[in-house]
């Protein structure tokens, strides 16, 4: 297990963005909250939202749902506490400043996504402003509950959306693993905040053992290629989730050890088909990104 640690530990500290380096030296070793918010900082725009592709499979420099959801679920995972920061202002700015939203949702695949280096699951078509799932649009209304003020508007409007994506929810469950993600994240930080009396949570947390239940791939022989596996959803055995699925994240553990790549780094299972330069790159930025997930996964397992 040290083996394995150093190898993917040197493949970060040889390849990855300055922002991914501060995550791993946070979660992985001694380092400090202050840097990861440092690092992202370059990404955030003036009007408070993020671009610059600080989600890898986009590359638009413009403030875009998908970045502001990939800022949230950062902070968010380092457990952030000071919501005066600067960063987190900024971003509850945005968010409060109706860019993308139309009243309920933020548009995901945005026009100006077209013009940059892209994945084609983000290439906007001409309806694509009026999608309207909960896709980040939940992360990004739990992060609002997290930081906001509670007698703010901001606070007010992450309230409505917490209510109505509940409400939204299909009866038979959540079909798509990233939407799905996205909720349980906000799940967790109505719990953070001590807001789970202002919605109806428990409706909120039957539905989501229901989609997790339904979404995690359960035959370790499938888990090579793009499909849900436990660490989607869970990170430790503390998670809500870990019970009605301990054989199989536990089995997890072993796939992950078992299916390290000798430079350190873990195959990714996805491609864009263009831009082949670009992705090249972006390539490279999550394998760094997998390492810090399925090291952290470990360690909330208690294997590392």
């Amino acid at each position: 297990m040290i083996q394995a640690f150093e190898k993917a530990r040197a493949f970060v500290y040889r390849n990855a963005r300055p922002l991914d380096l501060a995550r791993f030296q946070y979660h992985l070793e001694d380092g400090d909250k202050a840097a990861v918010m440092q690092a992202l900082s370059f990404y955030q725009n003036e009007d408070g939202g993020f671009g610059h592709g600080v989600e890898a499979d986009c590359w638009n420099p413009h403030s875009i749902t998908l970045h502001a959801g990939t800022a949230c679920r950062i902070i968010l995972d380092i457990d952030f506490d000071d919501a005066d920061h600067p960063v987190i202002q900024g971003l509850l700015r945005w968010c409060e400043s109706g860019a993308l939203f139309n009243g309920h949702t933020w548009a995901l695949d945005v026009p100006s996504n077209n013009d940059y280096p892209h994945a084609p699951w983000w290439h906007a078509g001409s309806n694509s402003a009026c999608r309207t799932d909960y896709n980040e649009t939940a992360r990004i209304a739990g992060f609002i509950i997290r930081y906001a003020e509670r007698d703010s508007g901001a606070f007010r409007l992450g309230l409505r959306i917490v209510q109505e994506a509940i409400a939204a929810i299909p009866p038979d469950g959540i079909s798509d693993m990233h939407t799905c993600s996205c909720y349980v994240t906000m799940a967790e930080q109505l719990a953070r905040a001590q807001a789970i009396d202002l919605c109806p949570y428990d409706a909120l947390m039957e539905k989501l053992h229901r989609s997790v239940d339904q979404l995690i791939e359960k035959d370790p022989a499938k888990w090579n290629a793009y499909v849900c596996r436990p660490s989607f959803f869970l990170s430790s055995r503390d998670s809500e989730f870990y019970p009605e699925h301990q054989a199989a994240a536990e089995a997890e553990c072993d796939f992950i050890l078992q299916n390290q790549q000798e430079d350190g780094s873990w195959s990714i299972t996805w491609a864009w088909g263009a831009y082949p330069e670009e992705w090249a790159v972006s390539k490279n930025w999550w394998k760094s990104h997998l390492i810090i997930q399925n090291l952290l996964y470990l360690k909330g397992l208690g294997r590392l």
